[in-house]
């Protein structure tokens, strides 16, 4: 291999992260002057879908953008279209839709942690030469994912796409008899969580900072999942966070067309920002339950972590988290007197924002009088955390060049691990990264 010249790496297929994309490298005398993230997936239209829709609609089409957070998509649709309609959805009905939650944020990143991120820290090509040598690993990431997918079945009427879910509430509310059985296996699958962050933490991590803006939905009291206020840390000594109402979210999160890429792009007032677990730890970590707390502290995080490969120890404290809620929202659950509340059709804009597994996810739409709706606007969280995920590629190729001669496929796999670092979600494919380095 040479510093002079230019040569091209290519990678065809990767499992193991969603989408179909490639990275580009531009290295100029050993200096990375730029990393684009290429995605060149066929736009899905998912926006003009929705326009003549009526406003119960939306909640069934957007659970299809995703088959992994379909629940995020949901929440924050019947978030938005009932905050256009003027309707607030409390109660139990609110917390049994945060128990939706709960179990989306189980199985979602329960899948993320052991079959897609724990094999780059081992020296595995897959999770499933990983259960090769480490099945009891492997088993107790599926019985932690199932446990997951348990309480999406019984409160969604499937884990994939549900079903009950609808403006207002549900189709259908669960008899408290109903979630005793799951309230015994969620004990169970405590014990798998607190081992879960046990494990990873012992992982081996290579040193890395995120120079940018942390952003998340803070909730007073309690760790944001299905709602709150958009919140900013910005990325610098004694910066102290501010935040803006949902509403706003359009004035702030600004996405423009690159012309590397089929995907729009996000900033945030201007500035690079990064959304997700290492976000919501950072800005509401503090408000975790005090044994959570304590099994982060263990883990080795303590205040703000912006090293973007111990994500994965976040994501298991987040799992531990929301497995300690879905018990403490059963405990509790009463049935309601109704399983949705009357959402009726009127003309206005609506804004919804929640905590998907990967990030901040804002869906707003316009309604005319007989409730259609005429305009929809969807900002995933990736498309939000493009510019992170690229400048994280530029400085560890630039740290990697500056240590050595890198090959060509050590510099592939450490672009994989960096990208993995943030388990991007492009398509429901499994194919991702085709890096190409352009030397001059």
């Amino acid at each position: 291999m040479t510093h002079r010249g230019s040569r091209v790496l290519q990678l065809g297929s990767l499992a193991r992260v969603e989408g179909e994309g490639a990275l580009h490298l531009s290295i100029d005398d050993d200096t990375v002057t730029a990393a684009q993230l290429k995605i060149y997936e066929p736009p899905r239209f998912f926006e003009a879908f929705l326009r003549g829709r009526r406003h119960t609609e939306p909640p069934d089409i957007t659970s299809r953008v995703c088959g992994i957070c379909p629940v995020a998509y949901q929440t924050s649709a019947c978030r938005a279209i009932e905050d256009a309609c003027s309707v607030t959805v409390g109660g139990q009905l609110a917390a049994l839709r945060r128990l939706l939650y709960c179990g989306e944020w189980i199985e979602s990143q329960t899948l993320h942690i052991y079959l897609l991120h724990a094999p780059d820290f081992l020296g595995y090509e897959s999770a499933i030469h990983l259960a090769r040598d480490h099945r009891e690993h492997v088993e107790r990431g599926l019985r932690l994912k199932q446990a997951g997918n348990t309480i999406m079945e019984l409160l969604g009427g499937r884990s994939i796409h549900p079903i009950n879910v609808r403006v207002g509430g549900f189709h259908r509310a669960p008899a408290r008899a109903e979630l005793r059985p799951l309230a015994e296996r969620l004990r169970r699958a405590r014990d798998d969580a607190r081992e879960t962050v046990h494990w990873v933490s012992g992982f081996d991590f290579p040193d890395a900072t995120c120079d940018a803006d942390l952003f998340a939905l803070a909730e007073p009291g309690t760790y944001a999942i299905d709602g709150g206020t958009p919140t900013v840390l910005p990325y610098g000594d004694g910066q102290e966070p501010r935040a803006f109402p949902v509403p706003a979210f359009t004035d702030h999160v600004v996405e423009e067309q690159v012309p590397y890429s089929t995907a729009l792009q996000a900033r945030l007032d201007g500035r690079r920002h990064l959304t997700g677990s290492l976000a919501r730890y950072a800005i509401s970590g503090h408000l975790l339950p005090p044994a959570v707390q304590e099994t982060a502290h263990a883990a080795g995080l303590d205040g703000v972590c912006r090293n973007p490969f111990r994500s994965i120890v976040v994501r298991a404290v987040e799992v531990l988290y929301a497995v300690e809620e879905a018990l403490r929202l059963i405990d509790a659950y009463e049935p309601p007197p109704r399983p949705a509340v009357d959402v009726p059709a009127r003309a206005g804009v609506g804004h919804g924002a929640t905590e998907a597994p990967r990030g901040t996810l804002y869906h707003r739409y316009v309604l005319d009088a007989d409730g259609i709706v005429t305009d929809a606007r969807l900002i995933p969280p990736t498309s939000q955390n493009q510019g992170a995920i690229e400048e994280d590629l530029r400085r560890i190729v630039q740290d990697q060049l500056a240590h050595g001669d890198a090959t060509d496929a050590e510099l592939t796999r450490l672009c994989e691990r960096a990208i993995r670092n943030h388990d991007p979600c492009i398509s429901c494919s499994a194919h991702f990264l085709d890096l190409s380095v352009e030397r001059a």
